[in-house]
């Protein structure tokens, strides 16, 4: 009998100029510094993408277009690495069922993106407009924000 697998999945960007995202970082301090740093309104960054599951880390994906510049992910970008990248890695690690979550980003909830993880993993979908309603801001669904 196959085993049920969960998989998260979600990309971070990395700014390439040092700046840091303070999203899921704090830094405590008794002294409030009062810094100011200026940066560029769009600084070159990078974009990865990783999921975990029980069998470990499937990933790195960088996003990258064909001339092998960074890129922000798009719909047609995100359903090329789930089509060209995702799904050829589960075949390698011989999940035959699982679980598949995504936040609600909307790169992650384009129709057609979600046709496509519906025809992959029909009712074992979490996100927002599948089958399964992602929870938003739900502590125990962001182990890869926390984590990786």
């Amino acid at each position: 009998m196959p085993f049920k697998f969960q998989v998260e999945s979600d990309e971070a960007h990395f700014w390439l100029n040092g700046y840091v995202n303070k999203q899921n970082c704090r830094i405590w301090s008794e002294a409030n510094p009062q810094v100011y740093v200026e940066t560029p309104l769009h600084p070159e960054k990078l974009t990865v993408w990783c999921a975990l599951w029980a069998g470990g880390i499937i990933g790195p994906y960088f996003f990258k277009n064909d001339e092998g510049h960074n890129v922000t992910v798009n719909g047609d970008l995100y359903r090329a690495m789930i089509t060209n990248f995702f799904i050829p890695e589960l075949n390698n690690h011989g999940v035959q069922e699982l679980w598949f979550q995504q936040d609600g980003a909307t790169c992650h909830t384009a129709r057609a993106t979600i046709d496509l993880l519906k025809d992959t993993f029909g009712d074992h979908l979490i996100s927002r407009f599948g089958p399964v309603n992602w929870p938003p801001r739900s502590c125990d669904l962001t182990p890869l924000d926390y984590f990786l």
